[in-house]
């Protein structure tokens, strides 16, 4: 019986040690998630029981998808994307001296993302969605326990039934001059699908002030999104790498 619990815990024991790995593996299966905390992490945070929190939660700090060695230590970081903020605390805790925008559309996750980065000065949280044009209204659409799927897509009424919430867009581009600062030395996004009309317009105004990008494609929810991103990618020098289930670029 030990046996067979230590086996089916052996992903979080080896990430988190022993007791800590129990513990986790132990809140994760039996959903009693609300309150977190992990090793190297400065504050603890929340996750919703029987939600998507859980996998972008393995996905973040059991998998490590985000750990990726950079060769220099970024200022600037954009989560675009940003769910309920677990990437963020990861890049915060990481990168102390990093400012990082974490944009998210949905409400929801957002009242998330406020809460789980409250403790973090360096985090800047976004109710908008990054789009190649400033200030266009756009819906938010999913439904259910999928807090990661959401979609965001051009305004058309409340007619939908998986309609969420409608949000400004922000590009690139304008929150740099927002924000004021030069150039952005990792972006990371996911987007589910919205970075097909992310990279289609507009994309070398921010491309060629960026060091890093990190971003999760989904040609499974929309045809296209890779070939949108790699023709815009085309004009630019970099190497490129998969992490886990990100594509990373760093340009030259």
């Amino acid at each position: 019986m030990l046996l067979r619990v230590l086996k089916s815990m052996y992903t979080y024991i080896k990430a988190f040690g022993l007791y800590k790995g129990l513990e986790t593996g132990y809140k994760i299966k039996t959903h009693r998630v609300q309150h977190m905390s992990c090793k190297g992490m400065a504050h603890p945070f929340s996750l919703r029981p029987h939600t998507s929190d859980l996998p972008i939660f393995y996905q973040v700090f059991v998998r490590r998808e985000y750990d990726i060695s950079l060769g220099f230590e970024p200022r600037i970081i954009v989560d675009a994307g940003a769910h309920i903020g677990l990437a963020a605390v990861f890049f915060a805790n990481k990168y102390p001296n990093a400012t990082i925008f974490a944009i998210e559309p949905e409400l929801s996750n957002f009242y998330m993302l406020e809460k789980n980065t409250s403790p973090y000065a360096n985090i800047i949280c976004l109710n908008k969605a990054l789009a190649a044009r400033d200030d266009v209204e756009l819906s938010v659409t999913g439904s259910g326990s999928v807090t990661s799927n959401f979609v965001t897509g051009e305004w058309a009424g409340t007619d939908n039934a998986s309609f969420r919430n409608r949000v400004q867009s922000i590009s690139p581009e304008g929150l740099r001059q927002q924000f004021g600062f030069d150039r952005f030395d990792v972006v990371k996004i996911d987007i589910e699908g919205y970075e097909k009309e992310l990279f289609e317009a507009n994309a070398e105004t921010w491309l060629s002030r960026t060091r890093c990008l990190i971003i999760e494609v989904h040609d499974q929810m929309k045809p296209g999104c890779s070939k949108s991103v790699f023709n815009a990618l085309s004009a630019y020098d970099f190497s490129f790498f998969t992490h886990g289930e990100n594509l990373v670029f760093l340009f030259e």
